[in-house]
């Protein structure tokens, strides 16, 4: 089932999407400043290109640091960096994205492409700091950390 939702995806609209996310990647490689940007963009072009059987997950659920004085600028610069993404490409790719959701929602057949264009949506807003992983691997590294804050709140 991935690969036929991936392949009608790719065809239906993927390719130009990632085509997209790729032209935002070379416009923020090209300021030079904006190369935080460029890795998350081009993480994403992949995921907008084959959605099905990936996902999303922030890079502190994959590497399980605490956030120290490092991690805290770190962050500050990442929020930054969101802010000016979210006001350049961000913004129109997440508007695309919603409305193309909707119209995948109207018919039966197309929901699941629905739901991969709301995923693309709530990422294309805030994409420094994500990396896109297998599934299975996203699912492993949530249920760790929840292992993890359960065994913190017990104590």
């Amino acid at each position: 089932m991935r690969f036929a939702g991936n392949v009608i995806w790719f065809v239906f609209g993927g390719a130009i999407t990632g085509l997209i996310w790729l032209v935002g990647a070379l416009v923020f490689a090209i300021s030079i400043v904006g190369l935080p940007l460029t890795r998350s963009a081009i993480e994403m072009a992949k995921l907008s290109a084959w959605p099905f059987g990936k996902d999303v997950v922030h890079i502190r659920e994959l590497d399980q640091k605490d956030s120290g004085a490092a991690g805290i600028a770190i962050g500050t610069v990442a929020f930054l960096f969101n802010i000016l993404w979210a006001c350049t490409f961000g913004l129109a790719l997440f508007i695309y994205y919603l409305i193309a959701g909707c119209m995948f929602c109207i018919t039966l057949i197309g929901i699941p492409f629905g739901l991969q264009c709301f995923k693309l949506a709530g990422i294309s807003l805030w994409p420094i700091g994500r990396r896109v992983v297998p599934r299975e691997v996203a699912d492993l590294a949530r249920s760790e950390n929840a292992a993890k804050s359960l065994a913190r709140y017990r104590g």
